[in-house]
Formats: structure tokens, sequence, C-alpha cells
């Protein structure tokens, strides 16, 4: 096979001379060219910008202005993310809920953490309830279990996230190993952005974070073998989100 010399010379110039000009010509920031920037001291070179609040809010997705607004947006994102959502009046009648499905779907062993909002649910859900601690756990304990009870520490109604911690989860394996999530969600746990979620969390905390924060959006997923989506690949293949109140 002949290769044409001339050919490829001409393209590596042109690619060369493309990035000689982005080294000497500075850019600007994406949708920066109307907000003015913050500088900020930092030891890496040329400096860090901070953006202001409102400039990255126009090219992300709404998150709502009213709790209304915000209960609605959740509730849609979560079911495009194929999450399974309920809404309850109460702890009670979220135990009664749990309880069902649980013997709807046959589970035998369930596995959860001592948490306020969880205890109601584990009381009643009628097969082996196993506790965990975040200081210790059994890793084929829990991926027997059919599923795993966790709180939570805010839903993201932009995007449908919700966000967890070692707090809320009894560490980092039970909203992970068993085959099913179920997520118990307060409507004041509710917030618009993901920024208004770890604001949140550091309030709610008092600045002393715990050792792990996750942000969960649907099951598991994957769509690495020839673009194919494959649920439950690397944690919970299914997500049941219960909001309260």
């Amino acid at each position: 096979m002949s290769v044409n010399t001339s050919t490829s010379s001409s393209a590596r110039d042109t690619i060369l001379g493309r990035i000689r000009e982005a080294l000497r010509v500075s850019a600007p920031l994406p949708h920066m060219t109307s907000h003015a920037t913050e500088e900020a001291a930092t030891a890496g070179p040329g400096g860090l910008t901070i953006l202001p609040a409102d400039v990255a809010r126009p090219w992300l997705p709404d998150g709502g202005n009213t709790p209304e607004e915000r209960l609605a947006l959740l509730t849609e994102n979560l079911g495009k993310l194929r999450a399974e959502v309920h809404r309850v009046a109460d702890h009670a009648a979220a135990a009664a809920l749990v309880a069902g499905i649980a013997r709807d779907r046959g589970w035998r062993k369930v596995a959860w953490h001592g948490h306020p909002r969880v205890e109601p649910l584990a009381a009643a859900v009628g097969c082996e309830a196993h506790q965990v601690d975040a200081a210790a756990f059994d890793k084929n304990a829990l991926e027997a279990c059919d599923a795993g009870i966790t709180a939570c520490d805010a839903a993201v109604a932009q995007t449908g996230s919700i966000l967890v911690s070692s707090a809320t989860c009894g560490g980092r394996a039970l909203s992970i190993l068993p085959h099913v999530h179920v997520v118990v969600v307060s409507l004041d746990q509710i917030v618009a952005t993901l920024g208004d979620a770890l604001d949140l969390v550091r309030s709610h905390y008092a600045g002393r974070l715990p050792s792990m924060l996750s942000f969960i959006t649907g099951p598991s997923r994957t769509g690495d073998i020839e673009r194919i989506l494959v649920l439950g690949a690397h944690g919970p293949k299914e997500l049941i989100v219960i909001l309260v109140g």
C-alpha cells in the first residue's frame, strides 16, 4: 500500500499550526464573554477563576423555583432514569408500602441502616432484616440481600439524583451491593440543583462532612458494550424512591 506523503505532511502541518495558534492566542472560557469573573488565589499556574453563581444556570436543566415545581421535576426525571417512584403521606404508609413490595416480590432478606426514617420500614418489612453498620459489614451477606433500604441527604430535581452519605446509608456498600436500592426521601429534602444539595449537606453537618458523599442517578447502568444499555452492571438493578410527606 502506497502512502501519499505530501497529503500526510499537509494534514500534519495543519494540525500543528492549529496547536501553535491555540497555545499563542488565549480563548475565552465557554459562555463567559458577557460575565465578569473573580480571581482566586491558587498555587497552580495561570490562576483560578470562580464563576458567578448565575453564570452556568442558563446552560443547566431547570431545577424549579417552588416546592411544587421541584417535586414535579424530580418525579419526572426519576421516571426518565427508570427509577420506581412512590409518594406516601407518612412513614407508617412508607412502611406498609415496602412490606407490600417485599411480599409481592418474595424478598427473603433486606439490609438496612439504623436511621429514624428507615427503622419503621425495616420493622415492617416482613422478612429477615440485616442491619448494616458503617464501621463493619459482611460483603457476602449484603450481596445475598434482595434489597437495601437507606435514607438520603437530599434529592436533586434538576437531575433526578439522590445524594447519600456514609451517615445516611451506613457506609459505601449498602447502596451498591444489594440488587434493589430503596431510598426514603422527605419532601423537605428536595432541592433544585446539585449546588443546593451540597449547600444543604454543609449546613446540616455544620462543615464536618461525612467520609463519603455519592450522587445516585437512577439504577446502575452501562452502555459500554456496543452501546446497549444494561441495568445493574455495577450496582443495584433497581432504584425505588419513596417520597414521604
